[in-house]
């Protein structure tokens, strides 16, 4: 516990001295003057001759500590941390079969999701094709957010290993990379982020790039939870590119295991309605911060209580209050 006062702590100290020091030489003089006057002090139980007096007394020393403004820190869930937002950008992603187009509805549900975000969360958006590329820092200011998310456009392959090693890299500040192929594995030293999370939108069909379950296990290594939202159907639609037909369809087996090595969950989309719905459902991490509570409230609430059951027993048992 600490003050704002702390001088008032130490009035509080003196003066309680003071007040018990007077009312013993007070008690002490009482009995002396009966004494010379020839009478014998009246015999009363210990308890009811004192007790009032040390409930009044016992009230000042409460009353100026309440003075000098204590403080405890107390530990105070909310939801905090940094959110990622990873848009799959492949081609596929301008299928139709989720109207107007995967990637479309991806953005709107995505955008209701940082609406819903309290200020504590900070919120960054990467884009992800063959490469993957962070187009918008974690910040508070969700507005930017909201902007970059729709600056989204389609183009490339899908690499979902490498957005989930460029989310890590943001999360961390630091490279974080996959042992090339045929190398010893290394252990990376990326620190403990409980509060950060990774949601991707993706129709998760991988096209090439590092091991997305390694990348994945070191996500989860670090704390790091990540969230996947399917964005598509299993009837799947037809993409052009570079002029020819080519079909598409949602691969959720990709996106269910990458969600669960971390503790994730799927969440699944089949029409745009459903899909902003399953960012609704998607759950951030409670984090607690130790945030200072004034106690003053209830030393007051203390002493007042002391004050009445010492007025209280004072009247009772001697008539009076002092």
């Amino acid at each position: 516990m600490t003050f704002l006062h702390p001088a008032v702590t130490v009035v509080a100290v003196l003066l309680t001295a003071a007040a018990i020091t007077g009312y013993v030489a007070l008690q002490r003089r009482r009995d002396q003057a009966l004494a010379a006057a020839g009478f014998s002090a009246v015999k009363k139980s210990g308890v009811r001759r004192h007790l009032p007096y040390a409930l009044l007394l016992a009230a000042l020393p409460v009353m100026l500590t309440g003075l000098a403004r204590p403080q405890a820190e107390i530990a105070v869930p909310r939801v905090a941390g940094t959110v990622l937002l990873a848009f799959d950008i492949s081609n596929s992603m301008s299928a139709g079969d989720v109207a107007p187009n995967r990637l479309a509805a991806a953005q709107q549900a995505a955008k209701g999701f940082v609406e819903d975000q309290p200020d504590t969360v900070d919120v960054g958006v990467l884009v992800f094709g063959s490469e993957a590329l962070l187009t918008q820092a974690p910040t508070d200011d969700h507005a930017a957010a909201i902007a970059a998310i729709e600056r989204v456009s389609p183009s490339g392959g899908t690499s979902l290993g490498k957005a989930i090693l460029v989310a890590l890299g943001t999360i961390t500040g630091k490279p974080v990379n996959l042992p090339a192929e045929g190398a010893a594995p290394t252990t990376q030293d990326l620190g403990y982020w409980p509060s950060a999370t990774i949601v991707v939108f993706s129709d998760g069909e991988e096209t090439g790039g590092p091991d997305v379950q390694a990348a994945a296990e070191l996500a989860a290594a670090a704390g790091v939870r990540i969230q996947t939202v399917g964005v598509g159907t299993a009837e799947g639609g037809t993409v052009e590119v570079d002029g020819f037909q080519l079909a598409t369809a949602l691969d959720e087996t990709l996106l269910t295991t990458v969600a669960q090595v971390t503790g994730g969950t799927y969440h699944p989309a089949g029409d745009a309605a459903a899909l902003a719905a399953s960012t609704g459902s998607i759950d951030l991490r409670l984090t607690t911060e130790k945030e200072p509570i004034e106690l003053t409230a209830p030393f007051a609430a203390a002493a007042l209580l002391l004050l009445t059951l010492g007025g209280l027993l004072g009247v009772r048992w001697n008539g009076r209050i002092v």
